[in-house]
């Protein structure tokens, strides 16, 4: 098997999917740690260092709930037209800068192949039209993704009669 990086996605105040971003940090590669060390420190990093968002605090813990994409290697593409919205990740990187979306995000904001490449050169900081120029490299990815509609913090996790 290959080594796979993950990502891990926290939100609030919704099922899975559904609620608002918390914080959302992933390793494209593993750089040889086990898959269950990376999804740690993924979920670790996306509490307390998405910068976006200031840390999760303690009393929060019973409104997140946690998806974890467990990604596939890297592919590069030769043209746009491979990316396939809900099916691929993207990575587009060039200029020093880099963006990546998860493919549910394409699903979640309706967003056909050119929306969802456009929005993620501008996760690059790169003009929304980037990825029209051939300047940059488009890379692809798949996700499985798994998670649970029970916020971290909440007693339903751990009860028992």
């Amino acid at each position: 098997a290959k080594e796979r990086g993950a990502c891990v996605t926290l939100r609030t105040g919704g099922r899975r999917g559904a609620g608002m971003l918390r914080g959302c940090i992933g390793r494209m590669a593993p750089a040889g740690s086990p898959l269950a060390e990376v999804i740690v420190e993924m979920a670790r990093a996306a509490a307390l260092q998405d910068s976006r968002f200031m840390p999760v605090e303690p009393n929060e813990l019973d409104r997140i709930t946690v998806e974890v994409s467990v990604l596939s290697p890297l592919r590069r593409v030769d043209s746009p037209d491979e990316v396939t919205p809900g099916i691929h990740g993207i990575l587009i990187s060039g200029y020093g800068r880099r963006g990546v979306l998860l493919p549910q995000v394409a699903t979640e904001y309706g967003w056909d192949r050119e929306e969802f490449l456009s929005e993620t050169c501008l996760k690059a900081g790169l003009p929304r039209n980037a990825w029209r120029s051939g300047d940059v490299a488009i890379e692809v990815f798949t996700a499985d993704v798994f998670g649970d509609d029970v916020p971290v913090g909440s007693s339903d996790t751990a009860s028992e009669s």
